[in-house]
C-alpha cells in the first residue's frame, strides 16, 4: 500500500508542505494559529504513515496504544481506510477554519491599510527612484512568494515600506522607525592569520560521504596527503612571514547535488568522466592546506542553510550578511543561488568564484552585448569579472587558471620506472567503448609494433568496439592505472575526452603522449561538444595545453588522417627516450602557490565601475620602447596603488589585424593580461604608440580598444566588463596588454607573489 504520507514528499526544497497558504496571513495571531494547525496536520500525516504501513488490527491497536492521538477515539471495529477517511475529514475541517481565519486576516489588514495609508505613503526621494514602482509591486504581488511574510509584510502600506527600506533598499528609512536597529552593520570579526595544515583528517570529515563520487574524491585526497604536507612546508618556506588572512569559505560542488541531476556519481564506476571530481577534490585540498575555514555542501538544502535563505521561493534577500569571504562553485551552483538569495545574489556575487573546465570569455559574460550580437548560450551572461571564471588549464586568460595536481614522483619512483618501461607497450586514453568506435584503422597500424592496453568499463562481455588483440583491463582503480603507465611506452588519444587530467598523469610517469591534430580547428561552429559553450576558443588538438606548454618529445601530436605520418611517429616514439615531466604548475606546490595568489590580491568587490561619460582619462604612464615596437611601464612611474599583477610587469603591443589578443603577446613569448587593458583605454595609449588616429570613438566591444586601417579610427572600451584578450577581427588591429610570467606557472607574473 502506498504511503499517504509520501504524498508530501515531492515538493520543493525549502517549503513545508503546511504552509497552507501562509503567505496572506495578516497578524502574529493569525499566524500563530495557522503555525499550530500546521504542527497538527504534520502529526497527523505522520501518523497516516504509520497506520498505512499497518497491514492487521491487532498491529493497529500495539501501534495505538503506544501513541496517543485522535486515532485513540476511533471505534475499536472501524478499518484502515475507514480510519484514514475519518483523518482525512478532520483535515477538510481544519481548512475550513484555515479559510475562515484568512478571510477574516484580509478583511482586517484591508482596514488597517486604509487607516495607515496617509502615514506610510511611499515617498518621493531622487536617491530611491524605484521606490514607487516597488510598493506598486508589492500591493499586487507580495502573497507570490512566502518570504514576504517572513520578514514581516502582511499586506499594509507601512510594511511594504519597511521591508523596502530595511530588507531591500529600494526606499529610504520611515522616519518613525529605530534607525539604530535596523542599520546596525554586525562588528566585522578580527582577522586571523591563516596557518598551512598538514593533517588532512578533517577535511575528509567535511567532505561527506554517501556518494560514489565524493567517495572517489576522499581517496584521491588520502592518496595526496603526503605530497600536499611536504608542498605547504615547501611554500611556506617560499613565503616566509608574509601574513596571510583566513578566508571563511564555502564550497558548493552544484553538479553533485540532486536537483541538478547529479550525472556523475553512478558513472564514477562505470567508466564516466572523473576530470571533474579531480579538480573538485584537489580544489578543497588546496583550500584546506592554506589553513582557511572551509564549509561543503553537495546539496541544495545544506546551500540554503549556510546561506541563511528564508523560507520561500527565493525572491527575498538572505536573513543574514553573507558569513563566506569567498564562495566557491559551479554553473549549476551558481545558478541555485541566483534562485535562492534574491537581491543578495547581486550583492555578493563579487565573492563567487565559478569552476569552469572550458572557460567563459567576456563576449558571451556580458548578457546585453551576449544577447544583442549572438553571443548568448545556456552558460554565460552572468555579468561577472571574467576573472571570477577559473578554468582546468590555462587556455583563456581572460579567466583564471585554477587547475588541479598530478601525482608527483621523487627521484628514486623516477629511476624505478627508466630501468622497468616496457618500450613496445601502449594504452589507449579513452574507458567508455564509444571512444573507440570507428578506430581499427588506427589500432591496426599500431597493433604492427605495440602491444595495446586499454581500460574500457564492461559489466559481462567484451565491448565488440575492442578489438580482440587489445588487452582490455576493465576499469582500473587509480593506483592500478598509475602502475600500468608506468611501464607503458606511449599513451595515446583518439580525439575525445578533451583536455582531461590523465594525459598530464601519463607523461608525469614517463609515458609519450600521442595525440590527433584537428584540422580545421574543433569550435562551437563545427562541433557538437562545444555548441552553446560561452566561448569562441578553436581547439586544434585533443589537449591543447599538452600541444603548446609541454610539446616534443613528451607529446607528439600528428593528423591521424594520413596513415604514413601516424606511423611515423610511432616508429619516432618507439626510439625516443623520455624521463617522467611534470610541469610545476600542476605540482600540489604549483596549485597552493596560485590560489595562494589568488586569495590574497584578487579582490572583485573592491572593483572601480566605468568612468563617467566625457571624464578624461588620465595620461598613461608608457613610454614606446627603445625598438619603436611595444609599450613600457615608465621606470620612475610609480605603479597603480592596487593593482595586481603589479603594473611594471606590462607590455603593450598593437597586433596585426585579425590577431588575437592572446596569440599577439605569446608571439612576444608573454601573456594576455585583461586586468591591464583600462590602462590602455586611452587616445594616450594610441599616441605614444605613433598611431595615427583621425577619430575616437568609444563603444560596447568585446575587441576595443582597437584601430581600423580604414579610415584611421581609434575605438575605445565603453564597458569594462567587456575587455577581452579573446577575439579578432580582421578590420581591427587589437591594442592588447602583455606580461611576463614565472617559469612553469603561466598564471603568475614574475612579481605576483
Amino acid at each position: 500500500m502506498t504511503s499517504l504520507g509520501g504524498q508530501f514528499s515531492a515538493r520543493r526544497l525549502g517549503d513545508s508542505p503546511f504552509t497552507i497558504r501562509t503567505e496572506v496571513l495578516g497578524g502574529p495571531e493569525s499566524r500563530g494559529v495557522l503555525r499550530k494547525m500546521s504542527d497538527l496536520l504534520e502529526l497527523m500525516v505522520k501518523r497516516m504513515d504509520t497506520l498505512a504501513r499497518l497491514e492487521n488490527g491487532s498491529e493497529l491497536h500495539r501501534a495505538a496504544g503506544d501513541q496517543h492521538f485522535a486515532v485513540d477515539r476511533f471505534p475499536p471495529g472501524a478499518g484502515l481506510m475507514e480510519r484514514i477517511q475519518a483523518i482525512a475529514q478532520n483535515v477538510s475541517d481544519i481548512a475550513v477554519k484555515v479559510d475562515q481565519i484568512l478571510r477574516h486576516s484580509l478583511l482586517l489588514h484591508s482596514k488597517v491599510s486604509e487607516g495607515r495609508r496617509d502615514q506610510c505613503e511611499a515617498p518621493s526621494d531622487p536617491k530611491f527612484p524605484d521606490c514607487s514602482g516597488k510598493v506598486e509591486w508589492m500591493r499586487a504581488r507580495w502573497t507570490s512568494d512566502p518570504c514576504y511574510a517572513f520578514f514581516g509584510v502582511d499586506g499594509t502600506e507601512c510594511s511594504f515600506l519597511i521591508y523596502l527600506s530595511e530588507v531591500e533598499w529600494f526606499c529610504p528609512p520611515l522616519p518613525w522607525r529605530n534607525q539604530t536597529a535596523a542599520h546596525m552593520a554586525p562588528k566585522p570579526l578580527p582577522k586571523v592569520q591563516a596557518v598551512f595544515r598538514s593533517n588532512l583528517s578533517h577535511l575528509l570529515e567535511l567532505m561527506g560521504s554517501g556518494k560514489e563520487s565524493l567517495i572517489f574524491m576522499k581517496k584521491r585526497t588520502k592518496r595526496l596527503t603526503a605530497q600536499w604536507t611536504l608542498a605547504a612546508q615547501r611554500l611556506a618556506r617560499k613565503l616566509g612571514s608574509i601574513w596571510r588572512d583566513q578566508k571563511q569559505i564555502l564550497v558548493h560542488i552544484g553538479f553533485l547535488t540532486e536537483e541538478s541531476g547529479d550525472v556523475f556519481s553512478p558513472r564514477v564506476l562505470k567508466g564516466g568522466p572523473l576530470g571533474e571530481m579531480v579538480q573538485w577534490a584537489d580544489i578543497l585540498a588546496t583550500l584546506y592546506v592554506l589553513g582557511h575555514g572551509l564549509r561543503i555542501t553537495v546539496s541544495l538544502k545544506e546551500l540554503q542553510s549556510n546561506l541563511g535563505v528564508p523560507p520561500g521561493r527565493g525572491n527575498c534577500p538572505l536573513t543574514m550578511p553573507l558569513p563566506f569571504d569567498l564562495i566557491y562553485t559551479d554553473y549549476h551552483g551558481l545558478q541555485q543561488m541566483k534562485q535562492h538569495m534574491g537581491l543578495s545574489f547581486k550583492k555578493y556575487r563579487c565573492r563567487i568564484r565559478v569552476i569552469d573546465t572550458f572557460g567563459t570569455e567576456p563576449a558571451y559574460n556580458h548578457e546585453e552585448y551576449a544577447t544583442l550580437h549572438g553571443y548568448r548560450t545556456n552558460w554565460g551572461y552572468w555579468n561577472l569579472n571574467p576573472k571570477q571564471f577559473m578554468t582546468m588549464f590555462p587556455h583563456t586568460p581572460d579567466n583564471s587558471f585554477m587547475g588541479f595536481v598530478s601525482e608527483e614522483l621523487n627521484e628514486t619512483e623516477k629511476q624505478l620506472i627508466k630501468g622497468s618501461k616496457a618500450s613496445n607497450m601502449a594504452v589507449v586514453y579513452g574507458k567508455e567503448a564509444s571512444i573507440w568506435k570507428g578506430k581499427e584503422k588506427f589500432l591496426g597500424i599500431l597493433n604492427k609494433y605495440m602491444e595495446i592496453h586499454g581500460t574500457v568499463y564492461y559489466e559481462s562481455q567484451r565491448p565488440p568496439e575492442v578489438p580482440a588483440f587489445v588487452k582490455n583491463h576493465g576499469l582500473l582503480p587509480q593506483p592500478e592505472f598509475q602502475q600500468l603507465l608506468r611501464k607503458a611506452k606511449l599513451f595515446i588519444g583518439f580525439g575525445f575526452p578533451y583536455e582531461g587530467p590523465a594525459p598530464l598523469e601519463a607523461i608525469a610517469n614517463g609515458c609519450v603522449f600521442l595525440q590527433s591534430r584537428f584540422s580545421p580547428p574543433h569550435s562551437s561552429l563545427n562541433h557538437e561538444f562545444f555548441r552553446g559553450k560561452p566561448t569562441s576558443r578553436e581547439v586544434f588538438s585533443q589537449h591543447p595545453y599538452a600541444e603548446n606548454f609541454i610539446g616534443k618529445p613528451h607529446v607528439w601530436t600528428v593528423d591521424y588522417n594520413n596513415s604514413e605520418e601516424f606511423e611515423a611517429a610511432i616508429k619516432a616514439i618507439m626510439r625516443t627516450q623520455v624521463d617522467p615531466y611534470l610541469p610545476y604548475e600542476y605540482t600540489c606546490e604549483g596549485m597552493l602557490e596560485r590560489i595562494h595568489a589568488y586569495i590574497q590580491h584578487q579582490d572583485f568587490c573592491a572593483a572601480p565601475g566605468p568612468a563617467p561619460p566625457g571624464a578624461r582619462a588620465p595620461l598613461s604612464p608608457f613610454v614606446l620602447a627603445p625598438n619603436a615596437t611595444h609599450l613600457e611601464w615608465t621606470q620612475n612611474a610609480s605603479s597603480a596603488p592596487g593593482a595586481w599583477p603589479p603594473a611594471h610587469s606590462l607590455r603593450a603591443w598593437l597586433a596585426t589585424a585579425g590577431r588575437a589578443c592572446t596569440d599577439a603577446c605569446l608571439d612576444h613569448g608573454l601573456v594576455c593580461e585583461p586586468s591591464f587593458f583600462p590602462f590602455l583605454n586611452s587616445q594616450d595609449a594610441f599616441q605614444k604608440l605613433q598611431v595615427p588616429c583621425d577619430s575616437t570613438e568609444s563603444e560596447m566591444n568585446h575587441l576595443y580598444p582597437a584601430f581600423a586601417q580604414p579610415g584611421r579610427e581609434c575605438f575605445l572600451q565603453k564597458e569594462p566588463l567587456l575587455f577581452s584578450c579573446a577575439g579578432s577581427s580582421t578590420k581591427y588591429h587589437r591594442l592588447c596588454p602583455c606580461r611576463d610570467f614565472r617559469k612553469g606557472q603561466v598564471a603568475l607574473c614574475q612579481d605576483c607573489l
